[in-house]
């Protein structure tokens, strides 16, 4: 059995980084602790598992929130005792759910010459790295200055105004908009953008995002096709030579 991450990973951590996986084994201690970024997934009735960016296939056997309700495609961090690797049949794993932190869900937007102003294009603070493609989402741990009354908004999208480019990469855009309302007052954040409805065929090379970033000004981030030609196949490119914070 593979020997555990036993620091207990904060919100902000970004997949891929110390995140374990199921191995072969006979079991686990109730002492260790491990934690992934995951997708819910609603079988029926208070009947649901989660598929984990890192431990795959995850059966809840046992959980201390009871009082959790479950939304099909919710993306979640979930903090976990593991308990046996790959039972019941079919999962990677059966665990036993400490927590379960749900973090901001959505999907691709059009933005469109009448609806731009609504998206806005402040800029962002992120930091080198905090922006990858796990599980079929685009997973983005940001800075936020916090508001004094408005909600800030946070968007991936089409810009259906850009001209096209021809480069076999599919071209989205992320949007901040602060709608003017800001505090001296700094939180991180995270959200998770579904890609399912992109066109990824076996001629797509990869996505490029544009930002705006608030130190480097307009930066375009790339992600490449690793294998196969679906949402869950990308993968973070190499960010050695591009500072997007």
């Amino acid at each position: 059995m593979k020997k555990l991450n036993l620091l207990f990973l904060s919100f902000l951590i970004i997949a891929g980084t110390l995140f374990q996986s199921c191995d072969e084994g006979d079991g686990y201690s109730l002492g260790d602790m491990a934690v992934d970024w995951a997708t819910v997934n609603v079988k029926g009735a208070h009947v649901y598992d989660f598929t984990g960016d890192r431990w795959g296939a995850i059966w809840p056997a046992v959980t201390d929130n009871g009082w959790y309700s479950p939304v099909d495609g919710q993306r979640v961090i979930l903090y976990f005792n593991p308990l046996y690797d790959n039972y019941p049949e079919g999962y990677d794993c059966s665990v036993k759910v400490l927590n379960v932190k749900e973090i901001l869900t959505k999907s691709i937007e059009n933005l469109t010459e009448e609806n731009e102003e609504e998206y806005g294009n402040d800029p962002v603070d992120i930091f080198e790295g905090n922006m990858w493609i796990s599980n079929g989402y685009l997973n983005v741990v940001f800075n936020q200055n916090m508001p004094e009354r408005l909600r800030h908004r946070v968007s991936l999208v089409r810009n259906t105004m850009a001209e096209s480019v021809i480069d076999g990469y599919i071209h989205l855009e992320y949007r901040y908009n602060t709608f003017g309302d800001t505090t001296d007052r700094w939180i991180s954040g995270a959200v998770s953008f579904d890609l399912s409805s992109l066109q990824v065929t076996t001629e797509t090379k990869g996505i490029k995002v544009k930002i705006n970033s608030a130190v480097n000004g307009e930066k375009e981030i790339a992600f490449e096709i690793k294998d196969t030609p679906s949402p869950a196949g990308l993968i973070r490119m190499d960010f050695s030579q591009m500072e997007i914070e």
